[in-house]
């Protein structure tokens, strides 16, 4: 794949066109509405079950492209990316092609919390998704806006009250017929676009608005909830005008890790990658902000914005005198622009320059592009069923920002699946769901629809309470022989790859296990690894392989005969090794809380300074609510289940530490009693 020639991008052009001038006389079995992350996967996943296609974007030439910051993956977000390659879609391989700083986040903790990172070049992401979609049976690509909705009499057959089945065109075209459509419409849903104190329609800077007559039809005709969010980008910054000795060079990883488990390397060359620089904030940013707050509208709106990717004026508003980080990210290798995470702002033009330069290395900083805000419309996602389809609507799936989410992954994911239960249901197949036990699409869906969202949704490890068996590494063990087998999303290719690696593992897992010593004869195998010699028990070589101190290499290199042929999966055999026991000892603990639903919570609990490790959202959420059981705070919208855990352990603990005080007290009493009775004798 990575020696791949992509076409240019007038051959895709060209082949759209061709294609536009028949789309109104056909009938398709899935149309999806936009062409972002969510809608290309959407478009890509349906096509690849085997539904008629087509892709509707109002600019062909931002399909797929990388609207804010230029990276992909994270924390949480790294788990997104390879489950969504997992089930065969396109940001893996994607990300692999473009990128050109690789990273692996987290890496000071286990390998469940690990999050793979890239920097991405920009254009070369979006030709790899153009690319991708060019050459995906079934699939058509039309450039148009979408007016509103064809929605028709239901089939009684099916529960809803209303049912689309198709869309019309903004240009007074004929209408398109489907039976299924996705919307995935991002921030352009009555967007609406602000700098200072101008404001304007729009999702996006540099592209038309969306039709009013969509935003109508899903309130109006539909009835559907309908909220407001808002987010922002930062101002693009010329790489020449950067002191970067003023910055920390934050150097990529030597060994790029691809996210696709389809490449054993990326296509850019450890030696070519480039750098990140890291800088600070300083107090001249604070007081810009709050001496400009007068001329900005965006930040006095009601409209909730990101808590996890906040702008630096809610930034210096909620956490007043503290430096926060800046980290100056390029936007490709032969682009000369540098993308400031941490700096989305709003204010006018000449202010956004003046905070700038109070940064030492952007002391002479030229502005290329200025940084804007967005607010848009949001279907209340506790409206959708886990198959990402509308409740009330036959036929209409959503996917993406519309649903209340923010971030690249948690879109793709979103429209992946999306895609495979609107391809489904055209085809008369039954909707499949994926369990928060098995994935982390699982858990983002779930939250959801179960949960809902209050403020743009973000995803992260600390969402998933079986996190540390939905780990990077064996998302496809996971989800590709499940998207092959059962939900037929998967190409054969794939779906042979890894059965040739889940037998492989298997194999290795079952002679480690054969391997079976005592701790002294281990010891003479391996005379450095630190085996207690208290008793001369027997183990297992999975579970000698445990130990923090020894590798799959070592092991192999004891014992060359068995086990050097599995060296390919050395990484993974140790990751799994290392996680079995938690793996089994998680599993417990959930089953602990089903258990303790009734727990009784302390009305007087003091949730924002509790001695565990819980997020400052849901302490705020447990002080606000205040519920009176465990099951009443698990089903708060926004509360982890990591946070219900360590809920759960505290309460029981404080209730031990009572008992044991009230028992040392009932002791004391009767000590003090036994005394005075002796000196009541005479």
């Amino acid at each position: 794949m990575l020696t791949k020639k992509l076409p240019p991008l007038n051959s895709f052009l060209s082949l759209v066109s061709r294609r536009a001038s028949h789309v109104t006389r056909q009938q398709y079995d899935v149309i999806v509405v936009g062409g972002g992350h969510a809608g290309t996967e959407a478009a890509a996943a349906a096509a690849r079950v085997g539904a008629k296609t087509l892709l509707v974007s109002q600019k062909i030439q931002t399909i797929g492209a990388l609207s804010c910051n230029p990276s992909l993956g994270g924390v949480g977000k790294g788990q997104l990316v390879r489950e969504v390659d997992a089930l065969d879609g396109l940001c893996g391989r994607a990300g692999d092609w473009a990128g050109i700083h690789f990273s692996i986040l987290n890496r000071s903790k286990g390998p469940a919390v690990w999050g793979p990172r890239a920097q991405l070049d920009r254009q070369r992401y979006r030709e790899f998704i153009q690319s991708e979609l060019l050459s995906t049976p079934r699939l058509t690509v039309l450039e148009g806006s979408v007016e509103e909705l064809l929605v028709s009499e239901t089939n009684p057959e099916q529960p809803g009250h209303h049912r689309v089945t198709g869309i019309l065109l903004a240009n007074g075209s004929h209408p398109v017929s489907a039976s299924s459509v996705i919307l995935t419409t991002g921030t352009f849903l009555s967007g609406s676009l602000f700098i200072g104190q101008s404001t304007s329609p729009g999702g996006r800077i540099g592209d038309a608005p969306s039709s009013s007559g969509l935003s109508h039809t899903l309130k109006e005709r539909l009835g559907l909830r309908v909220g407001r969010l808002r987010t922002g980008t930062p101002p693009r910054i010329l790489r020449d005008s950067v002191d970067f000795s003023l910055a920390v060079v934050q150097p990529p990883d030597g060994h790029p890790t691809p996210f696709s488990f389809l490449n054993t390397r990326t296509h850019c060359k450890p030696e070519e990658q480039l750098p990140c620089h890291l800088t600070y904030t300083t107090p001249g940013v604070e007081r810009v902000v709050k001496d400009s707050l007068h001329l900005n509208c965006h930040i006095q709106e009601d409209a909730k914005g990101p808590r996890y990717c906040p702008s630096i004026e809610s930034r210096v508003l909620r956490f007043p005198g503290r430096r926060h980080q800046v980290w100056l990210e390029p936007e490709g290798l032969t682009s000369d622009l540098l993308y400031p995470q941490g700096l989305s702002m709003t204010m006018p033009p000449d202010v956004q320059l003046s905070l700038i330069r109070q940064i030492p290395a952007l002391h002479r900083a030229k502005i290329h592009t200025h940084g804007y805000g967005v607010q848009y419309d949001f279907v209340c996602p506790t409206q959708l069923s886990p198959a990402l389809q509308v409740k009330n609507t036959q036929g209409l799936f959503l996917a993406g920002q519309i649903n209340g989410t923010t971030g690249y992954e948690e879109a793709a994911a979103q429209g992946l699946w999306a895609g495979v239960n609107a391809a489904r249901c055209a085809l008369s197949m039954p909707t499949v769901s994926l369990s928060r036990t098995e994935s982390y699409i699982g858990v983002l869906i779930d939250d959801l629809v179960s949960r809902g969202v209050t403020e743009p949704y973000r995803m992260f490890t600390s969402r998933a309470e079986f996190r540390t068996a939905l780990r990077p590494d064996n998302a496809d063990m996971r989800l590709t022989l499940k998207g092959f087998e059962e939900v037929g999303c998967v190409s054969t290719l794939r779906y042979q790859e890894a059965v040739r690696v889940r037998d492989s593992l298997q194999d290795a897992q079952a002679t480690l296990q054969a391997l079976s010593l005592s701790s002294n004869s281990w010891k003479k195998q391996l005379p450095d690894i630190q085996i207690s010699e208290v008793k001369n028990t027997v183990m297992t070589g999975m579970e000698v392989l445990q130990y923090n101190n020894v590798s799959f290499e070592m092991l192999a290199s004891a014992f060359p005969e068995s086990l050097s042929r599995h060296m390919e999966f050395s990484q993974r055999l140790k990751i799994e090794a290392v996680y079995r026991p938690h793996c089994n000892l998680q599993k417990k603990e959930i089953e602990r809380i089903q258990k303790e639903e009734n727990l009784l919570l302390p009305h007087d609990m003091d949730y924002l300074s509790l001695p565990v490790s819980m997020s400052q959202e849901v302490r705020e959420i447990l002080d606000r609510v205040r519920p009176s059981t465990l099951g009443a705070a698990t089903r708060l919208q926004g509360i982890t289940p990591a946070a219900i855990v360590h809920l759960l352990n505290y309460v029981r603990s404080a209730e031990l530490r009572e008992r044991r005080k009230h028992r040392k007290q009932q002791k004391e009493e009767r000590e003090e009693e036994l005394c005075a009775a002796k000196a009541s004798l005479p």
